[in-house]
């Protein structure tokens, strides 16, 4: 099965005016992203790197192009017999990892749909998000797997467990069906836009959202990793970010393009970032290319910079990042900073590119080439050049998604008049486009994208707790930390229980969304039709 590659055409680094002009789409009718990303490059070069995977206790275990489609071949097959064809979902709750990258290509062979979530999350979280999208199979650790049993009975379609360590639990063992499987593996043969990821993303309202990729949204991301990783790939790139491959900022920012250029990846679980861990990791691996969310580089400038760091370019996003730590970067690290926009609907359509003098202060950038953006009010209409509206992107374009899992009012709202709704307030300029807030109440927390409602359930699912608010409040580090207000019931104590309440949002959803604060109040400031204004509790 033959499939034709998307070429690379941002080629004219010293004038950018001329990438944009000369810019045009390349996307063939078939296309699959395990065929671009592994299988290409295990028939071209067999024995190039395609992963370094650091243990927790330091040891680096290289795997070849070869062996990650040998692998992920076996893996398909062991997926075909759980039952699993094209269109299924194939849940993967791992944090980096081999195996990881070993399910994703395995279920894009098979035409299912991979559908990355969170080792941390609770058991709550995972069973709203693996009965909503009606996951066929789920590949996990030992760790998450208690998670799991705590929902047994409540996901009739989860057919099959496996787990990538040893377990006492009666699950599938990963390594065992990987290493008797067969080897040999036809795939599906799959359109650009046949569906091949379901990524979760959260709202302020309602359940979180699921939002449906084809395999084009691959080539979509192309243009904007070209752009900010300062015309890449260069000889020599080695790629890692920290960021938890579950978050399309992660996965699609850095991960897959990095193979899809057939350059080595870095993968380790870090249980908690440091600085110091970073920089240990940057010298050990030699990677130079990488992806660091806002929060991670904060973190690393409270440290000292080792000498000698290998450092090429650093793409980051998700919140502002501020003058004073883009030159700090290039102070330390000899490397430019990109900063880029996107959501989990529409990724990387606005970045910058400092070496080509892509760059303006306080803004984002410009539209990544293929891309087109513009600031239009309410009602679809353009705004004066300078004035505030919605950030909406042109429909089609092959980084959007296809649609919302089982939600089509909320697709229908989100794609209107040819265009793409992000929610979020912007300005225009010149063709330069500027952040102004968002137009909900997600909150922004170390580069996360974080609803309120599923952490507001959480807490109201307290004996105590009558109603709950969560918001984000100015931090330092983080941008946005989550705060939560309670109301609650007549005669609960409070000594301890915030404490309490905090733990509760870690165990059932996730540690990464817990509240740093929580405020007890009498009352929350409502709306005439019992909404709560979270907006009133913002501006306090």
């Amino acid at each position: 099965m033959a499939y034709k590659q998307a070429d690379r055409r941002l080629k004219h680094p010293g004038d950018w005016a001329k990438s944009v002009q000369d810019f045009s789409w390349d996307v063939p009718e078939r296309f699959n992203i395990a065929q671009a990303c592994v299988s290409r490059h295990a028939l071209a070069t067999p024995n190039a790197t395609a992963l370094i995977h650091i243990h927790e206790d330091g040891a680096q275990e290289i795997w070849s192009y070869a062996q990650l489609e040998d692998a992920s071949n076996r893996m398909a097959n062991v997926f075909r017999t759980q039952g699993v064809q094209a269109g299924d979902r194939v849940a993967i709750i791992l944090s980096q990892c081999p195996e990881a990258l070993i399910s994703h290509f395995a279920a894009y062979k098979l035409g299912a749909v991979a559908l990355p979530l969170f080792a941390l999350f609770g058991p709550d979280a995972l069973e709203y998000r693996l009965a909503d999208s009606g996951a066929r199979v789920a590949v996990t650790s030992a760790e998450t797997l208690e998670h799991l049993e705590a929902i047994d009975g409540e996901l009739p379609e989860l057919q099959a467990v496996f787990c990538v360590d040893e377990t006492d639990f009666d699950v599938f063992d990963f390594q065992g069906e990987l290493k008797a499987a067969a080897r040999d593996f036809t795939p599906v043969e799959t359109l650009a836009d046949d569906p091949a990821c379901l990524i979760y993303t959260s709202g302020t309202t309602g359940s979180p959202k699921g939002a449906l990729h084809a395999h084009r949204f691959l080539i979509g991301h192309l243009p904007a990793v070209e752009m900010y990783y300062d015309f890449f790939p260069h000889d020599g790139d080695i790629c890692w970010t920290p960021a938890d491959w579950a978050w399309i900022g992660a996965l699609m920012d850095l991960a897959m393009p990095a193979l899809y250029f057939g350059l080595p990846l870095v993968s380790h679980r870090m249980r908690k970032f440091t600085p110091a861990g970073a920089y240990d990791l940057i010298r050990n691996t030699g990677a130079n290319v990488m992806f660091l969310p806002p929060t991670a580089l904060k973190m690393m400038r409270k440290d000292a910079v080792p000498e000698g760091l290998p450092i090429r370019v650093i793409s980051s996003g998700g919140e502002t990042l501020g003058a004073d730590l883009i030159s700090w970067a290039k102070d330390s690290f000899g490397a430019d900073v990109n900063e880029m926009y996107g959501q989990t609907e529409c990724n990387l359509v606005a970045g910058s590119i400092r070496s080509a003098g892509v760059t303006r202060e306080g803004w984002i950038g410009t539209a990544v080439p293929g891309h087109e953006l513009a600031i239009l009010d309410k009602d679809g209409a353009p705004v004066t050049a300078g004035d505030t509206g919605e950030i909406c992107v042109k429909t089609p374009d092959p980084v959007m998604m296809l649609r919302y899992w089982n939600k089509p009012e909320d697709t229908a709202d989100k794609f209107r008049d040819g265009w793409l709704r992000t929610g979020d307030l912007g300005v225009m300029e010149d063709g330069w486009i500027r952040f102004a807030s968002r137009s909900d109440d997600v909150i922004s927390s170390a580069g996360y994208r974080i609803g309120p409602s599923e952490i507001e359930d959480c807490l109201s699912g307290h004996d105590d707790v009558i109603m709950a608010a969560v918001i984000g409040v100015p931090d330092e580090i983080r941008g946005q930390a989550v705060k939560a207000f309670v109301v609650l019931r007549d005669g609960a104590q409070w000594d301890g229980l915030e404490r309490d309440l905090i733990d509760r949002v870690k165990a059932h959803v996730s540690p990464h969304v817990a509240p740093k604060m929580i405020e007890r109040r009498d009352v929350l400031p409502m709306t005439a039709t019992g909404k709560i204004l979270r907006r009133a509790l913002r501006e306090e």
